[in-house]
C-alpha cells in the first residue's frame, strides 16, 4: 500500500474506533446493558487499536539515533 492509502486506512480505523467507544459508553449507560455485547465491542475496539498501531509503525518507523 502507498503512504496515502495507509493514511486513509488509518483515518477510517480511527473513526471506527471512536464510534465503537461511543457505542460502548451508550450501552453501558443504559440500565439493562448486554454485557456480552459490550465485551464483543471492547474486543473489536482492541483489534482496531492494534491495527492502528501497526499502520502508525509502518508510517513512522523507529529510528535509533
Amino acid at each position: 500500500m502507498t503512504e496515502a492509502e495507509l493514511q486513509k486506512r488509518l483515518e477510517v480505523l480511527r473513526s471506527e474506533h471512536r464510534d465503537l467507544d461511543a457505542a460502548i459508553v451508550a450501552l453501558s449507560s443504559t440500565g439493562s446493558s448486554d454485557q456480552l455485547q459490550i465485551a464483543r465491542l471492547k474486543k473489536r475496539k482492541l483489534r482496531l487499536k492494534d491495527q492502528i498501531a501497526a499502520i502508525e509503525d509502518t508510517l513512522l518507523p523507529d529510528i535509533i539515533a
